[in-house]
């Protein structure tokens, strides 16, 4: 399986992960204004009618484009029970085990039905035991206690939660350097 592509905007910021064809396409386009990290593939296309040799692209792991406005990091991440567990190192944060991701639980801190909304500062991740002891109570009503507080993750954090699987060494080491104070993964 090749590795995905860490594009950045011109400042530096982390925007998306890409596949090999859309880098090519960005290479293609001239759009590519400098690249850090190790060649993760090398796309060979056709015969140049001009010069009569083949084009040949070395894929860097992280790449800066240029050519729009200044892309911007999204402000707004989906919540998913996979970036999740992944943002609480798949661990439950009310008894510190740790699980696969098979046997943990989504947990809303303020229950729904207490009115707590489904955003990242109100879940944690959860050990199904765990969940089931909470239930529908609040953390005071029955003494239980976080092993660590939900946050937001900021816009590097979430792309290395996002791919955290087929990350890559140079890859992470550049997301690293601009987690939150908040982050786990530090």
């Amino acid at each position: 399986m090749t590795p995905k592509i860490l594009r950045l905007n011109l400042a530096g910021q982390p925007i998306e992960w890409l596949d090999w064809q859309s880098a090519v396409c960005l290479y293609a386009r001239e759009l590519v204004v400098w690249s850090l990290g190790d060649v993760v593939q090398r796309v060979r296309g056709g015969i140049s009618r001009f010069s009569g040799e083949r084009t040949v692209v070395d894929l860097p792991s992280i790449i800066a484009c240029g050519g729009e406005q200044l892309a911007r990091p999204r402000t707004s991440y989906p919540l998913s029970n996979p970036a999740l567990f992944a943002r609480d190192r798949f661990m439950c944060m009310y008894c510190a085990g740790q699980f696969p991701a098979a046997q943990l639980t989504r947990d809303h801190i303020v229950p729904v039905s207490r009115g707590g909304t489904d955003r990242w500062e109100n879940v944690v991740a959860a050990c199904r035991r765990c969940n089931q002891h909470k239930a529908n109570f609040l953390l005071e009503d029955i003494a239980l206690d976080l092993v660590a507080l939900p946050y937001r993750p900021n816009n590097a954090e979430y792309l290395a939660l996002i791919n955290s699987r087929r990350i890559l060494g140079d890859q992470m080491e550049f997301l690293r350097g601009q987690f939150s104070k908040n982050s786990r993964w530090l």
